[in-house]
């Protein structure tokens, strides 16, 4: 495993990201002062972004059905607690955006490399009622495409 975000875990069987770009921003204020430097004052902690780009082969690295899993993770609106592989806990994070292009196709259409990139945001403001719950969301998608025979 390489990361997990709520129940989603990265890594080969499912998403396997090759970087992570993590950047984050530092609030300052600035008063402008006649004959000197602009005044600084330190206003708090910023945005925490993380950037996962990388690319998904089905049948030899990784599935589609993953970015599915985590645009159905998005629709929620819920912060994910993210873990690293090592143990670190990164705190509680969004999904902002996945991006996918789909290359060198199959005769029948079926693309067989992914080019994706996932943005995360991180969340932490103490709010229990923004976590959610990976369960439920893949035991209503399994429902949904068995026809309800669940």
């Amino acid at each position: 495993m390489m990361m997990a975000l709520g129940m989603f875990t990265f890594g080969l069987p499912t998403i396997a990201y090759q970087e992570l770009q993590r950047t984050t921003e530092w609030r300052h204020g600035s008063t402008s002062r006649i004959g000197t430097n602009p005044a600084s004052q330190f206003l708090g902690r910023g945005e925490d972004t993380i950037t996962l780009p990388g690319t998904l082969l089905p049948g030899l690295v990784g599935s589609p059905l993953s970015l599915d899993t985590l645009r159905l993770m998005a629709d929620t609106g819920k912060a994910w607690p993210l873990v690293g592989g090592t143990g670190r806990i990164f705190g509680a994070w969004v999904i902002t955006s996945i991006s996918e292009t789909q290359q060198i196709f199959f005769e029948d259409g079926t693309p067989r490399r992914y080019e994706f990139t996932i943005n995360l945001k991180r969340i932490d403001d103490g709010r229990t009622d923004m976590l959610g719950s990976l369960t439920g969301i893949i035991g209503g998608a399994v429902r949904g495409a068995l026809g309800g025979l669940l």
